[in-house]
């Protein structure tokens, strides 16, 4: 059986080892909804800001007719996805769920979308989602999958199209707690999502992250809690891993793009075992303290691109501010 999220050919032996009805298992997964690992433990995606304006739009426009509980959605992954809404006179609010992800800040955050009925279709990005360069911050995979929604919903009820407004309330204050500034994105969240779904991560997956690496098209290594958070925030739809002073281990499972994101220290020892020698300094933090600039920085992820060629190293302050950003300048 084909996981449909990330193509991974999952192991018959994983699935006898599972806990869960096989049926049940088999459905789960057919759909991107659940994730099977090595061990036979079952997780649940949960689904993006994208896959959830998208639920929130097509209700609204279905309740131009009659109120809605819940909405078949078709996600970018190709699977079709029923969420739980709230909807009726064109006006509909939708929670979003990220699955078995502890860290999810967006996790219970509601998306609003409202709809009239129009000659053709719109979307309107309301209060509580972001602006970069003046541009509503809807990536394109998001805005797509929204816009199909609509056409389903206004084919539906039979209308010529509907003009939808999305937003989220609340959406200014949460972005605080997220690094949209720090990317350019300002006054709100960010609607995002390439697949539709949020990967699952908790602590158990620690214990299989090989699978989880081979697997994953795209991944993000960290070495601790604070780079695993910053990388969410960064990289919401790539494949975290939390690898700790594993460094070389991490990279060398990996097939597809990889990004070492997290805190200096783990990171630049791996990369010069010898950056502090006779820089004065017993720690590689009070080395950057003293000067963020300095040249045995740009030494050390030098030599990490011959240890680790192709990987994109992002170190990052316990603020979650970018010391800096290799292979990107």
């Amino acid at each position: 059986m084909r996981d449909p999220v990330n193509n991974f050919e999952i192991p018959q032996e994983w699935i006898e080892r599972a806990d869960v009805a096989e049926d049940e298992l088999k459905a789960g997964i057919a759909i991107g909804k659940l994730v099977l690992l090595s061990d036979g433990s079952v997780l649940r995606r949960g689904f993006t800001t994208g896959t959830t304006a998208a639920a929130a739009a097509k209700a609204a426009v279905l309740s131009l007719k009659e109120p809605v509980c819940e909405v078949a959605i078709r996600t970018p992954a190709g699977t079709v996805v029923t969420l739980n809404v709230s909807a009726s006179r064109g006006k509909s609010s939708v929670v979003k769920d990220a699955g078995d992800h502890e860290f999810d800040i967006t996790n219970g955050i509601t998306i609003v979308a409202e709809a009239r009925e129009s000659d053709g279709i719109s979307i309107t990005a309301g209060r509580g989602i972001g602006v970069k360069r003046g541009v509503p911050a809807i990536n394109p995979v998001p805005m797509k999958q929204i816009w199909q929604s609509i056409e389903d919903a206004v084919r539906e009820i039979g209308v010529s199209g509907a003009d939808v407004t999305i937003s989220v309330p609340g959406g200014e204050e949460i972005a605080v707690h997220t690094l949209n500034s720090r990317v350019g994105v300002t006054g709100g969240l960010s609607i995002l999502g390439t697949t539709g779904f949020v990967e699952p991560w908790n602590d158990h997956l620690l214990e299989t992250k090989q699978e989880l690496i081979q697997q994953a098209e795209r991944v993000v290594l960290t070495t601790g809690r604070i780079g695993m958070r910053y990388a969410n925030m960064l990289f919401p739809d790539y494949t975290i891993v939390m690898v700790g002073n594993r460094i070389s281990e991490g990279v060398g499972y990996a097939d597809g793009e990889v990004i070492l994101c997290g805190l200096p220290g783990l990171i630049l020892k791996w990369a010069d075992p010898d950056i502090l020698a006779g820089a004065g300094f017993f720690t590689v933090q009070e080395l950057i303290d003293h000067d963020p600039h300095d040249a045995r920085i740009d030494s050390a992820l030098t030599n990490a691109e011959k240890i680790a060629p192709g990987v994109r190293i992002v170190l990052v302050n316990r603020d979650g501010s970018i010391i800096r950003d290799y292979l990107r300048r």
